[in-house]
This record gives C-alpha cells, structure tokens and sequence, in this order.
C-alpha cells in the first residue's frame, strides 16, 4: 500500500526531476509502517532514493521521499545555508539536516517553513513564502512562486504530467524499480 502511494504521490521523484516529495500515510500501526519502508528502502536506495517518516501521529505518518545527492547540493548553496542557519540548523549535512526538520515538526504543530528547501522549491519562493508570510504569491500550484512565474508554470505542468504518467504505468503493472530513474 505505501508503495502505490509513493507512485502516486512521489513520481517527479522517483522520475529524477525532482528532489523530493512528502505525504501524509495512514498506516494500520506504526510497526507495519516501519517495515514498509524498510522494504521501499530496501528497493529505492541503491537508485538514490531514499523514504524516511518526518512526522507520526498514532495513525497517520508524514512520509518523506528524496533523492540524497540532489538534496544536499540544494541544501549546500549559499542562500540556502543563511536560511537554514536561522532557522536553527548547525549542520549543512543532508541527513543532519533531515533529523533537525523531524524536530521543528515535532516542536511545532505548523510545517516549518524551511521545508521547501527539503522538497526542491527554488530558494526565492522559499524565502519569498516566509517573508510575504504567504500572501502576495504570483501564482499557486504545488508550491507558491514568489520569483519566476513563466519557469516555474512550465514546471508545474511536467510534474503533473510526470505523475499521471507513472500513475498509468503503475496501474499497467511497472514496478517501483521500474520506474525509479537511478542516480
């Protein structure tokens, strides 16, 4: 079941276009949870991708999917290193970084907002976001764009069009190896 949902939530990931995605999983308990990812892990690893749970309640488990590499070059550039240094972050390691994004959610009951980062969003959106408070955006779709409006529509409609893509093939019968782009 978490395996059609990464699919369906996840395909620009998975694809190689994006550097990540998250959603919210209902899972039966939390030791099923675990083993599920530990199998998509298993899977998705050696293709550069990775499942990890950010957030957890008793029933429900935000699931984060992400390609490593991608994230720590995004997470190294300089603007991204400011933002994430007042936020809080003493390190510039991707999985340092992820286990300080699991706190803020657990410190919080709002989304951080230096998620973005985490999820691949241009960093003038990112910063856009917190200092506009989220209003004033240009435009709206999986993210609010606060810089370049015509770049990032042209975006949004190659990852919709990603995801229906991999929702078919999956539905067709590919498998998630098939389907995941290695590194």
């Amino acid at each position: 079941m978490l395996e059609a949902e990464i699919i369906a939530h996840c395909a620009p990931t998975l694809a190689g276009i994006k550097t990540a995605n998250m959603f919210t999983y209902t899972s039966g308990n939390r030791n099923d949870l675990q083993k599920e990812i530990e199998e998509e892990n298993k899977k998705l690893n050696n293709r550069g991708v990775f499942v990890e749970v950010l957030r957890r309640s008793e029933h429900k488990a935000l699931v984060y999917v992400y390609r490593k590499k991608r994230l720590q070059q995004d997470l190294s550039c300089e603007g991204a290193c400011i933002l994430l240094k007042n936020c809080g972050y003493e390190c510039q390691e991707a999985d340092c970084c992820i286990r300080k994004l699991q706190e803020r959610f657990f410190e919080n009951n709002c989304f951080p907002h230096e998620v973005g980062l985490f999820l691949g969003y241009p960093l003038d959106d990112v910063t856009g976001f917190i200092e506009q408070k989220g209003k004033n955006y240009k435009c709206c779709g999986i993210w609010k764009v606060y810089g370049d409006e015509q770049q990032t529509r042209i975006l949004f409609r190659k990852l919709k069009k990603c995801s229906e893509i991999y929702r078919r093939l999956f539905a067709d019968g590919r498998s998630i190896l098939q389907l995941t782009v290695a590194a």
